[in-house]
């Protein structure tokens, strides 16, 4: 009996063993991979960074906050973070989104009441609490152009002055109706600054910043509460239809034209869709008209209650089809624990959502400054309070996506029947940039893949990959066999392929 025991367990380390060889040769396993670079779903903007400065202080000059710990630094440590961000070498961002903060008009100045079309440039206070963004988009732009890419940046209104609000004070709730031009004329003000003064390539004002979740205030409308939240204003899909057509005509009427209006940014694309905000652009013809970007945040909540979120598509859906060539860019996003998951963020947000740019939430950060604690203390470089910066792993995943995503290629059409591999592509789509794939390991095992690659003139692939053992690492050159690539992937792993 014990020898009829040892012999069936022999036979089952055999079997076992053929069973994984053969799956690795790709013979017979069922799990099947494949990305296809000639099926192109939608164009794709790039990915982007975000610089936040001022977020929550009510009061300015007794408490500057700069949360972006940029200011910490020592010139040469800038200037290490700004390769890290821009240059050839780091993340190469096509994307930058810069806030509007409430603290640009403390009062209204004069010829504040002249007409909605007015604009008094001199009311307006663009630098003081703008220092270091404006000094991480400046310095980040060179670099940029530097190596022959370019940025888009979208400025979003963080929230109005005190004095526009119906509450008269900072992170009052509700806008009060007669300022309603003043705060159309405070966005335009600061895109026309930041183009004419800073030389910033602006192409996008978004209305608001969350301004959907009207939970944040008391009854009242006040903020009585310690300031943990950042800038708010209430924003109801009424408002967002108004200021759509609105800012539009401010913007034709001082030759920016080609600055493009959004539709401000909800906390996720299921309030974006289910609380109102598409469907009333979309039953408005002029605010339709005016639109010129589908934005959201991607925040995700798996359950449902309050913070719950997803990534469905319905609201740019319902956009799209009145007018199919609309973008749409998600414009913050957790980094949740910095690792594949994050990663896995961003592809449901490219492949649920629908979405042609990304930009995650801020990516440099002095997280001891969010008072009350970071609810997204994420981030790609973190600034402590002793004046150094560290790499943390959000910015490698990141990386290995933000390369092989560059502005002016396509998102392309990926398959796998296994819910643990995760993949994502890129389609050079005539640039200079290389078909690309993205392989995310969600499982804690290593996974043997047959990877299936259509639709490219690419007969090898480089491949560079982050895992917890990993920081964008040299994993190897790939080559195409009758169609596939044979690749074991980590455990919690992230690998990009590099068509040669």
């Amino acid at each position: 009996m014990k020898r009829r025991a040892v012999f069936w367990a022999a036979v089952s380390v055999l079997l076992a063993g053929a069973a994984w060889g053969a799956e690795s040769a790709g013979a017979e396993s069922p799990r099947r991979t494949r990305v296809d670079f000639s099926r192109p779903l939608r164009g794709w903007d790039g990915f982007g960074v975000n610089y936040v400065e001022a977020a929550q202080t009510r009061d300015y000059k007794a408490d500057p906050q700069e949360y972006g710990g940029m200011s910490t630094l020592p010139e040469a440590d800038r200037q290490k973070v700004l390769d890290l961000v821009f240059g050839a070498e780091g993340l190469r961002p096509g994307l930058l989104k810069m806030f509007l903060d409430c603290w640009h008009q403390p009062e209204p100045g004069p010829g504040y009441d002249r007409g909605p079309l007015v604009l008094t440039t001199s009311a307006y206070d663009h630098e003081s609490t703008t220092k270091w963004m404006r000094l991480f988009a400046r310095e980040g732009l060179a670099r940029t152009r530097a190596r022959g890419g370019d940025l888009a940046v979208i400025v979003t209104l963080y929230g109005p002055p005190a004095w526009m609000t119906r509450q008269k004070f900072v992170r009052g709730r509700d806008l009060d109706p007669a300022m309603k031009a003043e705060c159309a004329k405070y966005m335009v003000a600061w895109a026309k600054f930041l183009r004419e003064s800073e030389g910033l390539p602006v192409r996008f004002i978004s209305l608001h910043n969350e301004g959907e979740d009207w939970t944040r205030w008391p009854a009242d409308g006040s903020t009585a509460d310690s300031p943990r939240h950042d800038y708010n204003l209430y924003w109801p899909p009424e408002q967002v239809v108004e200021f759509l057509k609105l800012v539009r005509r401010l913007l034709d009427a001082h030759g920016m034209n080609d600055v493009g209006v959004t539709p401000g940014e909800t906390t996720n694309w299921y309030r974006f869709a289910e609380w109102g905000y598409a469907r009333a652009v979309a039953d408005d013809a002029e605010a339709l008209r005016g639109l010129g970007l589908i934005t959201s945040h991607g925040f995700f909540g798996p359950q449902p209650g309050r913070w719950f979120g997803d990534w469905r598509s319905a609201g740019v859906d319902i956009l799209r089809e009145k007018r199919p060539e609309l973008h749409a860019w998600v414009t913050s996003t957790s980094w949740r624990r910095m690792d594949v998951f994050f990663v896995n963020e961003i592809r449901s947000n490219i492949y649920s959502a629908k979405v042609n740019g990304l930009i995650p939430w801020a990516a440099v950060q002095q997280s001891s400054k969010w008072v009350g604690g970071d609810p997204n203390p994420g981030t790609a470089v973190r600034v402590d309070d002793a004046g150094r910066f560290k790499v943390e792993a959000g910015y490698h995943f990141y990386k290995q996506v933000s390369r092989a995503g560059q502005p002016g290629m396509a998102v392309a059409e990926v398959q796998s029947n296994d819910s643990e591999a995760g993949l994502i592509g890129f389609a050079a789509r005539g640039t200079k940039n290389p078909d690309a794939v993205v392989v995310l390991n969600l499982s804690d095992k290593a996974k043997e893949l047959r990877l299936e690659v259509r639709g490219t003139a690419s007969r090898r692939f480089m491949a560079w990959r982050t895992s917890p053992k990993e920081q964008y690492a040299p994993a190897g050159e790939f080559e195409v066999r009758e169609g596939f690539i044979g690749y074991a992937a980590p455990g919690g792993s992230v690998t990009t392929f590099f068509g040669r």
